[in-house]
């Protein structure tokens, strides 16, 4: 009697082990293994770019499958601009964004570079299809207020979880916004550079694999130091600080559902996001007159204009600069009751000598006029 397969077997005999490759002949795979590693060793891309291209180009490979058969190198390499249109068009019916037709171009482009280099020739359909144009979305920061609420010890909108718990999540939140940091950033600290009282700076890994220092604020540092004191978890120096209920890495899930809590029980809006407290670190530090250049340090971007959009952000404070700058914009300060000051005395007397002089000149032109005449 023959014994019925298991759900496993069955599963495992119905997937086609090829279905699991990315679309295209041996040589191609081979290309886009050779392409990913450039990708994260080279040029040292962060890890979710790297996956987004690789996704991106097996959907333009499915899609280029499906009408011409198997992709070969050669075939990307006799590619027409036309192909590459209906491509994007397709991704536009099925309600892709500009954005992130943008990325797939980039994606494209970087894999044909690769093979360019490789020595399998230039794909030059791609220097013939412009990029979509998309407009920069601003940041959207939280107003200060709403900030300090997040990132306070007392907010707890979830009392029923552990103590440490909430004190981890705290820490955190108060790392986004008291150091503007990314959640990698954050959840990429060991517990030997816990930034605890006494330090002032820590050292974070960024993108790209880019090490920079940041300040740490004394609240944050005592958030940290109360996360350690209750975190029933041994801690190993060389692991993450931040860990999860079992003792894991904690994920950075885990952290937008604290933020997603906070949000709801301070009535914010749907954008007070993990990354925003970044945003809101970066306009609050430039509304309170800080350079753009050392915000770019801080945030650790690698071109200046990446950091100049949160000076749309915030548009009063230059406005404001503007006016206390310029010598044209510039406003006399209130006059007191003790009478003007000495540098008002100064423009006053200036001012009065000024109109004297244009009245006498005026006169000697009249009177040197009236002469012309009677002569």
């Amino acid at each position: 009697m023959m014994r019925a397969a298991s759900p496993v077997q069955a599963v495992d005999r119905a997937v086609d082990p090829d279905a699991l490759l990315p679309p295209g002949d041996a040589a191609l795979r081979a290309a886009m293994l050779g392409w990913r590693e450039a990708l994260a060793r080279e040029r040292r891309l962060a890890a979710n770019t790297v996956e987004a291209y690789e996704r991106d180009l097996r959907q333009f490979l499915t899609y280029r499958a499906a009408r011409s058969g198997t992709p070969t190198i050669a075939g990307l390499i006799a590619l027409k601009p036309r192909d590459l249109r209906a491509f994007m068009a397709a991704r536009r019916a099925e309600g892709v964004g500009g954005r992130s037709l943008m990325r797939m171009l980039a994606g494209l482009r970087s894999f044909a570079r690769f093979l360019e280099r490789e020595g399998h020739g230039s794909v030059a359909a791609l220097g013939a299809v412009r990029s979509p144009k998309v407009e920069r979305r601003l940041p959207r920061p939280l107003p200060v207020a709403a900030a300090l609420a997040m990132t306070a010890p007392e907010t707890r909108p979830d009392d029923t979880r552990d103590p440490w718990v909430l004190a981890r999540d705290a820490a955190v939140i108060a790392l986004l916004y008291g150091s503007g940091l990314r959640i990698s950033e954050a959840l990429g600290l060991t517990a030997r550079d816990a930034p605890v009282p006494g330090i002032d700076e820590v050292r974070v890994t960024g993108k790209g694999g880019k090490v920079r220092a940041v300040p740490v604020l004394p609240a944050v540092a005592e958030a940290v130091a109360a996360y350690l004191s209750l975190c029933p978890h041994p801690l190993d120096p060389q692991g993450p600080l931040f860990v999860g209920v079992k003792g894991g890495p904690l994920s950075p899930r885990v952290v937008q559902y604290a933020v997603a809590a906070l949000r709801g029980a301070l009535g914010l809006p749907e954008s007070a996001t993990p990354h925003a407290l970044r945003h809101s670190f970066a306009t609050h530090v430039l509304a309170r007159q800080g350079e753009l250049r050392a915000i770019q340090e801080l945030l650790g971007h690698a071109s200046l204009s990446t950091t100049q959009i949160y000076t749309k952000v915030d548009a009063a404070r230059l406005m404001s600069a503007f006016e206390d700058a310029h010598p044209r914009a510039r406003r006399l300060p209130p006059r007191s009751e003790a009478g003007p000051s000495p540098a008002e005395t100064v423009d006053a007397e200036q001012g009065s000598n000024a109109r004297t002089g244009y009245a006498v000149r005026q006169g000697a032109r009249k009177e040197h006029g009236a002469e012309r005449r009677n002569a």
